[in-house]
């Protein structure tokens, strides 16, 4: 359930300006606030049904988003990436060259996301 709500935190902040008003407001309640689907129906005066089936629709939404552009996937690897290169920088066996391939592999991770 955790990685779930990492993913769908990480998906819902690059792609929330693409997300309905109501969509933003659901998810922000649910996901960053910790509401539960009670207190969020309470609040808008609906049912729990009707918030659930709403995340639901905005989560398959949000995957959508990331199936066609790539937006995680691509900060992920570039991260990965980075980590390789900060633990090579870190030790005795850097070199100016595989410090350069490393910083060419970050540069070409959004040309391989296409």
């Amino acid at each position: 359930m955790l990685e779930k709500t990492v993913r769908f935190n990480a998906l819902y902040d690059f792609y929330h300006p693409l997300l309905t008003e109501k969509q933003r407001d659901y998810m922000d309640l649910y996901y960053v606030d910790d509401y539960s689907l009670g207190e969020i129906a309470e609040e808008f005066g609906i049912s729990r049904q009707a918030v659930y089936d709403n995340l639901k629709r905005t989560e398959t939404t949000l995957e959508s988003f990331e199936a066609k552009l790539g937006l995680y996937e691509t900060y992920i690897k570039r991260q990965q990436v980075l980590s390789e290169l900060r633990a090579l920088m870190k030790s005795e066996d850097y070199t100016r060259e595989a410090g350069l391939a490393l910083l060419s592999k970050i540069e070409n991770v959004d040309e391989e996301a296409e």
